[in-house]
């Protein structure tokens, strides 16, 4: 890995899982697809799981892909994509895999969005902090209070997961909120605030003084060439399948991985 993405893969992941799933298909031409593994069940599979680990998605090769929530160093995470890549199911894959592996006391997640209703599966989770629509008052007073919080954290205890489903509506807010998002996306890491973000790819042009604040990006399918370059600086990302393929840089390559199913 470089110091781009210091996302760790456990090497004692189960590599059989992906091997299984190849096994059952006996004639590709006449058996449909096999259905992707169940988040529950994979994460029962590959527990237990470091306690500071965040769980993303499954590489190619069965090895889990995580976040060291007790590592300030790759920074806030972008999410970029087309309109129909998977953004919004990576960021829920995200919150359903935290309130499996974590308590309430020591990750919880806020979620500020413009379609709560996509949300309404998760309204009941104890890890859940609130899900709060972009363009209403309590998501300003949210990024205050996680301001707060994160001035008090020295970075022991919990870990806080700001997750924002739309960047280009998180960035016409208030000059003040636009603050406090700035400095979450500076500062919240070292203080056990994460801030996840998806993008759509054609408004990555119009984000740019935002994009700068992104070391680590997690891509979808991108179809538009120019798009993907803006994004990743030299490489395409129109071979991804829509809705469960993502990419990460690793190195001078992009490493691909798979979001399993959401019960």
């Amino acid at each position: 890995m470089n110091e781009t993405n210091h996302f760790d893969l456990m090497l004692n992941a189960l590599t059989e899982i992906m091997q299984e799933e190849k096994a059952k298909q006996t004639s590709p031409l006449s058996q449909p697809a096999p259905a992707l593994p169940n988040l529950r069940s994979l994460l029962t599979r590959l527990s237990p799981l470091p306690q500071e680990a965040l769980f993303l998605g499954m590489a190619m090769d069965g090895l889990p892909v995580l976040l060291n929530l007790y590592d300030p160093v790759p920074g806030p995470i972008l999410i970029a994509g087309d309109a129909s890549s998977g953004k919004t199911r990576l960021l829920q894959t995200v919150a359903r895999a935290a309130e499996m592996l974590h308590s309430s006391a020591s990750v919880q997640y806020g979620i500020v969005t413009t379609k709560p209703d996509e949300w309404e599966s998760l309204y009941d989770s104890d890890n859940n902090a609130g899900i709060y629509q972009t363009d209403e008052e309590n998501t300003s007073e949210l990024l205050q209070s996680l301001v707060t919080w994160a001035h008090n954290n020295r970075g022991e205890g919990q870990s806080i997961l700001l997750l924002i489903d739309g960047l280009e509506s998180a960035t016409k807010l208030d000059e003040q909120t636009r603050q406090n998002l700035r400095w979450l996306l500076l500062r919240g890491p070292s203080r056990r605030v994460w801030t996840f973000v998806t993008l759509d790819a054609d408004r990555a042009e119009e984000q740019k003084e935002w994009l700068e604040f992104f070391r680590t990006r997690l891509f979808g399918c991108v179809e538009n060439s120019e798009h993907a370059i803006l994004l990743t600086g030299s490489s395409p990302l129109n071979h991804l399948s829509k809705g469960d393929e993502f990419a990460m840089r690793e190195g001078s390559k992009l490493l691909k991985f798979w979001l399993p199913a959401i019960e």
